[in-house]
């Protein structure tokens, strides 16, 4: 198995000496503690419930609409950690399906909700179908599963947002951003905390996990060569959503310190040291028909081919941040966490108006993406959204 700490430029993991900090209270709290984690089979879910499940939780549901990522989550646990006293489950079920209210009504009664589900990808703002979905998934159904927490009487509630947030230029970005206002808003009724970090490091989906797809169908490997982020593995994910949701107080919003200087690495450098770890050299391609005429023979050279070029599609931040200059910070309290200390202000007749221009799009059966661009902008007056014309469904 791969050493991804290494692929990603460090030796060691970021949260160790926090966890073990608080180790004891965690344990304490998580083992007289019952959880529903919303989304928990995509690859920062799975990373929270076996978080939670190592600790012996009394209850602990998992609810995702795919079912097969949910097998592989029982597998995984049961292969890696074996069995609790407490009441494990896995529901395959939609949030915005009847089944789902259902589900709530008849039981709900949790201490701890934590909500992993999201369209995450840039390129869900392509076509503006999926990008409804993803205000859907990433706002309302936040907004709705909140209000069941509120009913039920749940304890805590805890979201996850994302660095995209901060000074966001796509529009997935801003859809969280958007949400992290209406949290600010259902704050008054339920305690709230939220986290943003950063690309988690072989995610379902992500650009490096599509690395080991391109290996294991022996196609070539192409990454922007222009761009650095920041990556965490995804057991620091569950960490860090974990951590926000037992500790943070009402608003906050942990992230993850990290230092330009040490952490922040292109994904044609991960490439470069992922063929590497499995012996290949990169060879460095100037086409797509060129890459992909060279995958039949180079491989057998211990070669790989690859496309590393500058990036252009719509919505690419050119950095990384976690937090804007209005932000009041607590970077005292964690060794490698950072707080966002949030006042519960909210514009209200912003949050309606919203709402209601969505509802109104919707019954029309009739958007085009300009229309949520400009709804955007006016709940965000300083969005930076950056339109290219151009989408990842169109590259390699």
């Amino acid at each position: 198995m791969m050493n991804i700490l290494n692929l990603i430029g460090r030796n060691k993991e970021l949260f160790f000496q926090d966890i073990k900090s608080h180790e004891t209270v965690l344990k304490e709290i998580v083992s007289n503690s019952s959880f529903l984690v919303i989304g928990g089979a995509g690859s920062i879910g799975q990373a929270v419930t076996k978080e939670i499940f190592k600790r012996n939780p009394l209850k602990l549901h998992v609810v995702d609409i795919s079912e097969n990522n949910m097998v592989e989550l029982v597998r995984d646990i049961r292969s890696s950690f074996g069995y609790i006293d407490g009441d494990f489950q896995t529901f395959a079920l939609d949030i915005g399906s009847v089944e789902y209210d259902a589900f709530i009504e008849n039981d709900g009664y949790y201490d701890y909700i934590l909500n992993l589900s999201a369209l995450k990808h840039v390129r869900s703002e392509k076509d503006p179908y999926t990008l409804m979905r993803m205000i859907d998934v990433n706002i309302f159904n936040t907004e709705k599963t909140i209000n069941h927490a509120i009913a039920k009487g749940t304890k805590k509630y805890f979201c996850v947002s994302t660095d995209k947030a901060a000074n966001p230029v796509n529009m997935m970005g801003a859809s969280k951003r958007i949400m992290e206002m209406f949290l600010m808003r259902k704050s008054e009724e339920i305690s709230i905390s939220t986290a943003r970090f950063a690309n988690v490091a072989f995610s379902d989906g992500s650009l490096l996990h599509g690395f080991n797809q391109r290996i294991q169908k022996k196609q070539p490997i192409v990454a922007p060569n222009d761009i650095k982020r920041y990556f965490v593995i995804p057991k620091e994910s569950g960490e860090l959503c974990l951590m926000s949701c037992i500790f943070g107080e009402n608003r906050d919003v942990f992230f993850p310190k990290l230092s330009e200087d040490l952490h922040l690495i292109t994904f044609a450098s991960i490439a470069e040291k992922y063929l590497a770890e499995l012996e290949y050299e990169p060879f460095l391609c100037k086409t797509e028909g060129e890459a992909r005429g060279l995958i039949e023979t180079l491989p057998q050279q211990k070669k790989w081919p690859c496309l590393f070029t500058t990036s252009d599609t719509t919505g690419e931040k050119d950095f990384e941040e976690f937090f804007t200059d209005n932000e009041t910070l607590d970077m005292d309290r964690f060794e490698n966490l950072g707080v966002i200390k949030n006042e519960s202000g909210f514009d209200q007749y912003k949050l309606e108006y919203f709402s209601d221009a969505i509802t109104k799009l919707k019954s029309n059966r009739s958007w085009t993406k300009d229309d949520i661009v400009d709804l955007f902008h006016k709940m965000i007056p300083d969005f930076g959204h950056k339109e290219t014309g151009k989408y990842l469904d169109a590259k390699m």
